[in-house]
Formats: C-alpha cells, structure tokens, sequence
C-alpha cells in the first residue's frame, strides 16, 4: 500500500475566488476518476497531483489529506446530482420523487467508488467519519416527506424519517453494488410500494 503523508494540522489557509474554485473543482474531479480506476487504498497525493495538475502544496491548502479530499469529492457529487425535494402533494408522490433523485445520483459508473470506499470506512476511522457526518447523516429531505404526510393525515403524529433513511439508500446500493444491476423507475416503484410504504404503515 502507498504510504500517504499528510499535514497534521490541516490546511491552514483556503484560497477563494475563481481560479481557486476551478482548481479545486480540478482536484475533486481527479480524486473521483482515480476512485473508479485505483480504488481508495491505491490513490495516493502524488497521483492526485499529477492528475489534477496541481501541486501538492496546492492539494494541501485545500484538504489536510486523502481522506478530506474524498470526502468532499463525494459530497460534491452527491449534491450536483441531487435536486432539492418537491411537495409532490401526497406521501407516495414524494416517497417516488426522492428514490428517483437517488437514483440519479448513484450511477453505475459510481460502483466502484461505493465499494471501494465503504471498505476502507472499516479501517480509516477518518474517512469513515468524514462520510458519515458529511454524506451520510443527511436527513432533512426525508424529514420534510413524514412531517408533510403527518401534516396530511397519511402518518401518524410521532412519524419519523429513520426507517426511511435507512432502508432506501440501502436497497439502492444494494442494487448497483452487490447485484450489479443498474436503477431505473421499476425499482424505485417496487422500493416505494412494495417495501417502504409498507413499513411507514406498520
């Protein structure tokens, strides 16, 4: 495994401004293409740097090391992929909505990123951290479908997002990285009326 060297303290100062932005975009951009062809354990500052075209003084301005770098890679692709949450006007309608969003933003292209690191999660405490809170924990979209359908009457009082969050991504990753199949509208129909739905209405 490639020894990677990173900067106790973290980065002390990030530059702004255009340039900056497109050379940060650069870097992001490189870990997520090594991601899919190296894997987590293989990438190395140095191939980020070449990759990037960027220095590693540059990197290390930025992110105090590997793991901030994919992290935030990660979030960054998340969120251009994922469109804020409409009321639809129905729980179902909304329930159909986020599966069709997260869909969108796991490709099969992304499986290797998946795999690659949710294995390393299991022995980098850091990055499994930076995940976790940074990509993860995010929870405010399903929020607003229970306390919308609460508002409704379709749930209960004291209706939470908690089952939601956890069995919906799960499936869908399961889809792309365990059976190698790709998601598409009948899955995120079969995941909202054959499992989920049928679970809030337990």
């Amino acid at each position: 495994m490639i020894n990677i060297v990173e900067k106790a303290n973290g980065p002390t100062h990030r530059p702004t401004g255009p340039r900056a932005e497109a050379r940060e975009e650069a870097i992001l951009g490189a870990a997520l293409e090594l991601l899919r062809e190296v894997g987590y354990d293989r990438l190395s500052m140095d191939a980020l740097a070449e990759r990037a075209r960027a220095g590693k003084a540059t990197i290390y301005r930025h992110w105090s090391g590997k793991a901030q770098v994919v992290a935030e890679a990660i979030r960054r692709l998340k969120c251009e992929r994922f469109d804020a949450l409409v009321d639809t006007g129905s729980l179902r309608g909304d329930l159909l909505n986020a599966a069709d969003q997260l869909g969108a933003s796991f490709t099969t292209e992304d499986a290797a990123i998946i795999a690659g690191v949710t294995s390393a999660m299991r022995t980098d405490p850091e990055l499994a951290e930076l995940v976790r809170s940074q990509v993860l924990n995010n929870r405010g979209d399903f929020n607003g479908i229970i306390e919308r359908a609460v508002r409704r009457g379709e749930l209960p009082a004291g209706s939470t997002a908690d089952l939601v969050h956890e069995v919906m991504p799960a499936l869908l990753i399961n889809r792309l990285v365990i059976r190698g199949e790709p998601i598409d509208a009948e899955l995120a129909n079969h995941l909202v009326d054959d499992i989920v739905l049928p679970l809030l209405h337990q």
